[in-house]
């Protein structure tokens, strides 16, 4: 068991406190197949990302404001199977509300309907990409995310399932975790994870003088 303390705690949320993949696969993969992409190769692209910076790699002198207005629109519609991913609702009621939020490269109304949809807590203010102008894995979500609870990024923990969101925490001076719920642990710790875990299962945290104090089982 690994201890650590800390002040806040950063989440990820499609792949770390739901699961959204086969709907995400889905509006992916018939975008791609509609434009003539390799639909594996897309879905893989997408993850973890904002929707513009796939698009715009994908599609560069496309109608990129169109193009990211239709895959969010699909995206919202598109709710079947998605689902809290275990541990994610009693981790977050054992936290107190003012020691977590969210930072998802998905827009504010996206995050909103699958928070819903999985019936998780929503709080009170998250970042979002609705919030940022450079995505993951840039640092600026994280830096953000940490400013909203008052607290230095190096003073709190992020919690990943993605390479790109990995290097995002890291590049904003947090300490990150890593489940193995999208991507593989080489693929992980190769993007500087601090600790490789399955999922919020393997989370324990108390409130001790003040400190998030976490207890996991880890690599």
């Amino acid at each position: 068991m690994a201890e650590i303390s800390c002040r806040g705690l950063l989440f990820d949320l499609d792949g770390v406190l739901i699961d959204s993949t086969p709907a995400v696969s889905r509006v992916w993969r018939r975008w791609a197949e509609e434009r003539g992409f390799d639909p594996e190769k897309v879905v893989k692209m997408a993850h973890g990302r904002p929707s513009r910076a796939t698009i715009k790699d994908l599609l560069p002198n496309s109608d990129i404001d169109w193009e990211d207005r239709e895959v969010e629109r699909r995206e919202i519609e598109d709710l079947e199977g998605v689902v809290p991913l275990e541990g994610s609702l009693q981790l977050l009621q054992t936290l107190p509300k003012e020691r977590w939020t969210i930072a998802t490269s998905g827009t504010r109304p996206l995050a909103t309907v699958r928070l819903r949809a999985a019936g998780l807590p929503i709080p009170s203010s998250m970042i979002t990409g609705s919030e940022v102008k450079i995505g993951k894995p840039d640092p600026e979500p994280y830096l953000k995310a940490a400013a909203l609870l008052g607290f230095a990024p190096g003073d709190c923990l992020v919690v990943e399932d993605t390479a790109a969101g990995v290097r995002s925490g890291k590049a904003a001076g947090a300490r990150v975790i890593g489940f193995t719920t999208t991507m593989a642990a080489a693929e992980l710790r190769a993007a500087a994870a601090d600790w490789i875990l399955r999922d919020c299962r393997d989370i324990a945290v108390q409130l001790v003088d003040g400190e998030l104090r976490l207890a996991f089982a880890g690599e």
